[in-house]
């Protein structure tokens, strides 16, 4: 049986020099890591995670050391006040992996209070530490702390791959009466309602869906959610209120998806405090790790898969720059990746890469469909991959395209001041030239 402590007296256990592994965003323990962000005797301290879901003063400390998966708000404002967070290039899935290779001495998570046989539900995150937070509570010479509230709803596995940890795995059991961080909604712009409504012309009733947070994939659920269309199935990383509002629609039957029939499969979900009620005890909804959601062969494997994820910017190449501004880090690349690269393995599956067509800079329109990028950008999707760009101006489909082909496409889903550039750069990269020659 674990140890019941304090989140004081767990966060004790760590050493001065220790390593520490945390889950991604709704996964990680609250009081925990605020316990241990009270402490100030780290002599060198590495803890690996993504996308910080906690406000703790931990990685403001000397001697600790935050290497991320995944940039959010609290890992840019971190590196805003010099603290020492680093990014770590890697899609969703190979998180296991490297976490793997890295075997912190202590893992930790949040799950939900043991039911009566014992079991503790991971609560909002399967992703990349299931296995390695067996793995931690297995080893003698390792920590797994796992932290306890009823406020998490208790979420449920799939055959083989039980969501839950048994209090028989667990060296610490901290209590806590923390709830999970609740993301408030955007409200959709009427260029967001534009790209939503291009975008759901690619999507067939009975398809299977993979989308995204924010209020472009939120506008897209409102718009299937209100259609004519539905026995939609959903296979998506991350669930959220989108994925919920299909549900209550009676728009998901997840009876033709070929792949995990019966159930919606997700491995995290971020979302609304209604979300979160709404999951708890939910038997229409499968968490699963990340390895088996993300996996390409596994995405591709769905019926009529279409993927629908954002970007930051495209060339005329077909390139995508979606977690980067300017070299500047903003969030990760997490499965969008995936996600691109399983819808291309069959013929009837579709990847839409959403996004508008300009931004703003100090007042100025700037285009996010451009000739090239500029020095310093790092790619999140190559062009090879890629199949449709879709902006409030329309679609361009790339997949099979020529140079030429893919910038007069984009051309015409640009903002109209910036198409007689974009064409005048595919003509002269039409024959695999630099369209700045």
């Amino acid at each position: 049986m674990p140890q019941e402590l304090t989140a004081e007296e767990a966060a004790a256990r760590l050493d001065p020099a220790d390593t520490l592994g945390i889950p991604l965003g709704p996964g990680q323990p609250p009081a925990f890591l605020r316990a241990l962000g009270e402490r100030e005797d780290w002599t060198e301290l590495r803890v690996y995670g993504a996308l910080l879901g906690v406000g703790t003063e931990l990685f403001t400390r000397p001697n600790v050391h935050y290497l991320s998966g995944f940039y959010g708000p609290f890992e840019r404002g971190l590196r805003e006040m010099g603290a020492n967070v680093e990014f770590a290039p890697a899609d969703f899935r190979r998180f296991a992996p490297l976490l793997e290779r890295q075997a912190p001495r202590v893992m930790t998570t949040v799950a939900t209070p043991p039911d009566a046989d014992g079991w503790c539900s991971l609560s909002l995150h399967a992703g990349a530490t299931v296995g390695e937070l067996r793995r931690a509570g297995a080893d003698p010479q390792r920590l797994l702390v796992v932290e306890v509230s009823d406020a998490y709803p208790r979420t449920l596995g799939l055959g083989d791959f039980r969501h839950a940890l048994h209090v028989d795995e667990i060296d610490v059991l901290v209590h806590s009466s923390d709830a999970p961080l609740a993301l408030p909604g955007a409200a959709p712009t009427d260029v967001d309602r534009e790209i939503a409504r291009h975008a759901v012309e690619y999507i067939p009733s009975g398809a299977t869906l993979q989308t995204g947070i924010g209020s472009i994939p939120s506008q897209i659920a409102t718009l299937l959610a209100e259609g004519d269309g539905g026995d939609y199935g959903l296979h998506s990383e991350m669930f959220t209120d989108g994925c919920m509002q299909l549900h209550r629609a009676g728009k998901v039957t997840n009876a033709r998806k070929g792949l995990y029939d019966g159930v919606s499969v997700t491995t995290f979900a971020f979302g609304s405090t209604e979300l979160y009620a709404w999951l708890d005890g939910n038997e229409d909804v499968s968490f699963l790790p990340v390895e088996i959601v993300n996996a390409p062969e596994v995405i591709g494997a769905n019926n009529d898969m279409v993927t629908i994820n954002g970007a930051l910017g495209v060339d005329i190449q077909g390139q995508v720059v979606a977690d980067t501004i300017a070299g500047d880090q903003f969030s990760g690349i997490g499965g969008a990746e995936d996600f691109v690269a399983g819808a291309g393995l069959e013929l009837s599956d579709r990847s839409l890469i959403c996004l508008p067509s300009t931004f703003d800079k100090d007042g100025v329109r700037q285009s996010r469909i451009v000739p090239w990028f500029g020095p310093g950008a790092v790619i999140t999707t190559p062009r090879h991959q890629v199949d449709v760009i879709v902006t409030e101006y329309g679609a361009a489909e790339l997949e099979g395209k020529t140079i030429r082909e893919r910038g007069e496409a984009l051309a015409a889903i640009a903002h109209p001041q910036f198409r007689d550039e974009l064409l005048a750069a595919a003509q002269r990269a039409a024959k695999g030239c630099s369209p700045f020659a």
